[in-house]
């Protein structure tokens, strides 16, 4: 069970940003900043050590003249994620009362 549990998602801020890139599509960094009420920078950090375990797809473009920066979650991290959750649910529906 607690092998399930993902290294990589230890983080609140990680949780977050997996919660939310497994359900939408490319969210650009603005966006998932305010979400989850962190700072540029702090975003930056916790995405970068997503993408080194490619958990986490960046896109960098340009709309009009201005760059625009998304995020997306990966096959490797949606799985990844959707094994953290089941392993945190079999926890949960642990009763050691008995």
């Amino acid at each position: 069970m607690i092998g399930g549990l993902h290294k990589a998602f230890e983080s609140r801020v990680r949780l977050g940003i997996m919660a939310v890139l497994t359900v939408n599509d490319h969210v650009e960094h603005g966006t998932l900043r305010d979400l989850l009420e962190v700072t540029d920078g702090n975003l930056a950090s916790h995405i970068a050590a997503l993408v080194e375990v490619k958990y986490v797809q960046v896109r960098k473009r340009f709309v009009g003249k201005r760059p625009n920066t998304s995020y997306k979650a990966t096959a490797a991290g949606t799985r990844a994620f959707t094994e953290h959750l089941g392993a945190m649910e079999e926890l949960l529906k642990r009763d050691l009362r008995r």
